[in-house]
């Protein structure tokens, strides 16, 4: 087979590689995207959804930023809901199920519809060089296919090993082969590689469930979504539901404990901390009798549940036993067993923040090669590589988002300057400045950045610019209005708020934490008429407007923040400096700075282990 040369080539469908093809393509680079099966893109391996804590930001984000995970979760939800609804904005963050078999056909409908991009099925073996630049990549059907620039993605495949009790076979997932020969020809090279762990619970009959005896959680009444520039919500929900593990079933579940390969030692890779199989579990947390599980249907026309939270790589007559032991499950049939994965990943600090490696030039890596786990995590890199590689073909800037502007620049940021010896996953707790990367301002953050790019098209920008000039328009309203006491008393008495006794202005009544913004509208008879609360894009600017009058000092407060640490982003430091030649500086310090050649005096200083004392001696150093 002959192909001409492409600009990129990605390797992998995941999330990580559809949102990088995408990207790249969509910015008008020529791109082949390569996967082992077209049927699978985007697929979802582990559970059927997407958001939660966190990872809702980076899915807004990613939006804004012009991607599709946002629109095609919009497309594919079963339920949604906001979490987080009782505490503060900033931990705000839109969860959606998702029918598994929908969000893959949706992301390869899209990605045939995108212009620029073709596809090929095969198996990546081997990479080209050309010295230390990229030059293309080798197929297992024997293909030699030159591009100038190269993006690895290829998720759980690296020499993946998968176990099930004492039995293990080499595998990416359940039912698809592994992946040989990448690993091996980038250690040759100088690349470093180490091995991870992740796994997934039993799949089961949802009609051999007695739903009866479990507690249903449906979604959220409203349905806000991901994406800001798609108009189709769901009308109608399927529910989720709460079981429980016994006594008993941690009893059964001990029994296979000699035979778990993360016990006796076979795995080799460290797992998710905060995501641990049900026999860790019950390990770590041994004074609990019991243990909550999410119970998740895998689409719309599908009896396949997902039990959340009881993942595991025992031996499965051993979990089919203990699952029978749930409550509502003493019936219960299941499609296929937990497993344990494990698969190589190369420390994310060989890269660059572009994720370009710092060995090849051309050479991107996105996704849970870099050490990261989830889809969302994945799906982020995935664009910025496609962004990055494009950019670099048009002689241009890395785009690097900045911990100050997104969940996404945190995420890059903490994987280049403190590695990770565990699968990363995205919290809010990382990222310093929360009340600034809210879900509902990712547009407001990023989308004139991305239009700017040539990715976020004409249409979404201009939608950004209608929505912001009516955020705009309530705030100065709201400044301007003056209310009466006779206007407002009754409801300031109502919601246990003191009364005025001259007229005040209607945003510093919104600063009362008793009151929301309906309640301010619908006192003042003018207004009533204004604004259609039942119109989306009107109560997504209500809400918005809301957030940025009540929580003004806050905001500006984190943005004087944010600026000091923007002034120590822009200290550049020298690249391949050798720190030891520094004495004033701990031989630590000048270790670890030579060993991930931080490009800003701010990566600098949040690289463990490198104290304020170390970055004023560099500040020093540089003449600052």
């Amino acid at each position: 087979m002959y192909f001409e040369p492409y600009d990129i080539i990605v390797v992998g469908a995941g999330h990580a590689g559809c949102e990088a093809a995408a990207a790249a393509a969509n910015m008008g680079s020529r791109v082949l995207l390569v996967t082992m099966d077209l049927r699978l893109m985007a697929s979802m391996s582990c559970n059927p959804a997407m958001g939660g804590i966190a990872k809702g930001q980076i899915v807004r984000e990613i939006d804004a930023m012009g991607g599709y995970s946002g629109i095609v979760s919009d497309r594919t939800m079963i339920q949604f809901r906001m979490l987080n609804k009782s505490k503060g904005p900033a931990m705000w963050s839109p969860r959606c199920q998702s029918d598994k078999m929908m969000f893959s056909a949706e992301w390869r409908h899209i990605l045939e519809q995108t212009p620029n991009l073709d596809f090929w099925q095969d198996t990546v073996t081997g990479l080209l060089f050309n010295g230390d630049q990229i030059k293309g990549v080798k197929t297992i059907m024997g293909g030699e296919i030159e591009s100038k620039a190269v993006i690895l993605t290829n998720g759980t495949f690296l020499n993946g090993l998968i176990h099930i009790g004492e039995l293990h076979f080499a595998g990416g997932r359940m039912g698809e082969v592994a992946s040989h020969g990448i690993t091996e020809q980038l250690k040759e090279v100088g690349f470093e590689a180490k091995r991870l762990k992740t796994g997934t619970p039993v799949r089961i009959d949802g009609r051999t469930i007695d739903f009866s005896k479990l507690i249903e959680q449906k979604g959220d009444d409203e349905v806000v979504g991901f994406s800001y520039n798609e108009p189709f919500r769901i009308q109608r929900q399927r529910s989720c539901w709460i079981a429980h593990t016994s006594l008993k079933v941690h009893e059964t579940l001990r029994k296979g404990f000699k035979y778990s390969p993360m016990f006796n030692g076979r795995i080799q890779g460290v797992g998710p901390r905060y995501c641990p199989s049900i026999e860790d579990k019950i390990e770590r947390f041994s004074d609990k009798d019991s243990h909550q599980l999410f119970v998740e249907p895998e689409g719309w026309d599908t009896v396949e549940y997902y039990l959340n939270g009881f993942s595991s790589s025992l031996p499965d007559y051993i979990q089919y036993e203990a699952l029978r032991q749930i409550e509502g499950f003493e019936n219960a049939k299941i499609f296929r067993p937990g497993y344990a994965i494990e698969y190589d990943y190369f420390p994310p600090e060989q890269l660059h923040h572009s994720l370009e490696t710092r060995l090849i030039h051309g050479l991107y890596f996105a996704g849970q090669i870099n050490g990261t786990t989830g889809y969302e995590e994945a799906a982020c890199q995935g664009l910025m590589a496609g962004i990055n590689a494009s950019l670099q073909l048009k002689d241009e800037k890395p785009l690097v988002l900045t911990r100050t502007q997104a969940y996404i620049g945190v995420l890059i940021d903490d994987l280049i300057t403190k590695g990770v010896d565990e699968p990363y996953r995205m919290f809010t707790s990382r990222a310093e400045y929360r009340i600034l990367l809210r879900q509902d301002n990712a547009d407001a953050r990023l989308t004139e950045l991305s239009y700017q790019l040539g990715i976020a098209k004409e249409d979404r920008y201009k939608h950004y610019q209608e929505k912001r000039n009516i955020v705009e328009e309530i705030k100065k309203t709201l400044d301007e209005t003056s209310v009466y006491p006779e206007e407002i008393n009754s409801l300031l008495i109502a919601k246990e708020s003191a009364t005025i006794d001259q007229k005040t202005r209607a945003a510093q009544l919104l600063l009362r934490p008793q009151l929301t913004l309906n309640d301010i509208i619908e006192a003042i008879e003018p207004h009533k008429q204004r604004y259609d609360k039942n119109d989306r894009l009107t109560k997504e600017c209500l809400e918005e407007a809301e957030i940025e009058i009540k929580y003004e000092s806050y905001i500006s407060k984190e943005y004087e923040l944010a600026e000091k640490l923007n002034r120590l982003e822009k200290v550049k430091l020298p690249e391949n400096f050798d720190y030891h030649t520094i004495k004033s500086l701990s031989y630590e310090s000048r270790e670890k700075l030579n060993k991930y050649k931080p490009e800003t005096l701010g990566q600098a200083s949040r690289i463990s282990g490198i104290s304020p004392a170390d970055i004023n001696v560099l500040a020093i150093f540089l003449g600052r």
